[in-house]
């Protein structure tokens, strides 16, 4: 193994995000138009085998974990394939841990073929529990769809499961509480995310954002929270519910940045190396791994990227500009 990732910062790199394609099955609000965003077009999109590639070259420079994202990643028709590969990769720490983050909707009927293939952990996302509120916030009626990817989730054994509620002002706040006692009685750890500016139309703003400390005192109203401590490089800080077993996170990327020990580094669906989820430059992989770049190449790409990353993603900067891709384009 090669010296690891280590940026300006003394962060060492050990996470890789890699977005399977940009393409959705649901129009969330907060994430694209009912219409949808223009799609990455086939042919740009990374092939099975030089996610394998890239995948390997990270495991040398020290990555142990890859997280599979989208938009949707279940839409790719090779996703088992794909986790099949990447859990085959040795890293200093054994085979490569492969998660994914997923809407669920196409999810039970693969569940057993992604363990098979090596999956180790799920991320669900769920905003709501409400059927009519789940059609106006998704514009799709698949809230049972989503119901039965979870639990075909918990009978999967794969733990922690994790299910992700974006928390929104006048959507799903009066959820918060509903929300944890779900993930409770399905041995789940529920993660709340504050609103980011990563819309497609930019039109998030800070002042209807439900920041953590809200969320926090929602939650508390009903539960005993107890602060579990030190996070590491995790992006939840996790509390214990009524003295346990179930925990409970709140990601505060906005209110409480912790950028200081992020340890993640994003590639596209289109081959593009990011270092930063709000990062306005990218890194073209893709053209690298077609125009007959050597490992070598990409380890320096990968390294030069790495050390262009800044101390923290700035939002509340007087400088700041929203990344000009959505989530959906960027990958989780």
């Amino acid at each position: 193994m090669t010296d690891l990732l280590v940026d300006r910062f003394g962060r060492t790199h050990r996470d890789l995000r890699i977005s399977l394609t940009d393409k959705c099955n649901l129009r969330c609000t907060y994430c694209m138009p009912a219409e949808g965003v223009p799609w990455i077009a086939k042919q740009n999109l990374l092939t099975t085998d030089e996610i394998e590639r890239v995948g390997r070259v990270f495991a040398d420079l020290g990555v142990v974990e890859a997280r599979l994202t989208g938009g949707e990643p279940l839409l790719r028709p090779d996703a088992v394939e794909v986790v099949r590969r990447l859990a085959a990769i040795e890293t200093e720490r054994g085979r490569l841990r492969v998660s994914m983050t997923t809407n669920a909707l196409g999810l039970a009927p693969v569940m057993d073929d992604l363990v098979d293939a090596g999956l180790e952990r799920l991320n669900i996302s769920i905003d709501t529990l409400d059927a009519d509120r789940f059609h106006r916030l998704t514009r799709r009626n698949r809230l049972d769809d989503v119901l039965a990817g979870i639990a075909a989730a918990r009978r999967s054994g794969l733990r922690p499961l994790k299910l992700n509620a974006v928390a929104m002002r006048g959507v799903n706040d009066d959820e918060f509480v509903d929300l944890l006692r779900f993930a409770r009685d399905h041995d789940a750890q529920l993660r709340f995310i504050e609103q980011m500016p990563l819309d497609a139309g930019h039109t998030w703003s800070r002042a209807e954002m439900v920041g953590g400390e809200e969320i926090l005192d929602r939650l508390s109203a009903a539960f005993t929270l107890e602060p579990i401590g030190e996070r590491g490089s995790d992006p939840a800080e996790l509390f214990v519910v009524d003295g346990g077993p179930t925990t409970v996170g709140v990601i505060a990327s906005v209110s409480a940045p912790f950028c200081g020990s992020c340890d993640r580094v994003r590639i596209t669906a289109d081959g593009q190396l990011r270092n930063c989820l709000f990062a306005r430059d990218e890194s073209d992989l893709l053209g690298l791994l077609r125009g007959g770049g050597s490992d070598g190449d990409l380890t320096a790409m990968i390294r030069r990227c790495i050390g262009e990353k800044r101390e923290g993603h700035g939002i509340d900067g007087p400088n700041f500009l929203q990344p000009d891709r959505p989530m959906s384009a960027i990958g989780g």
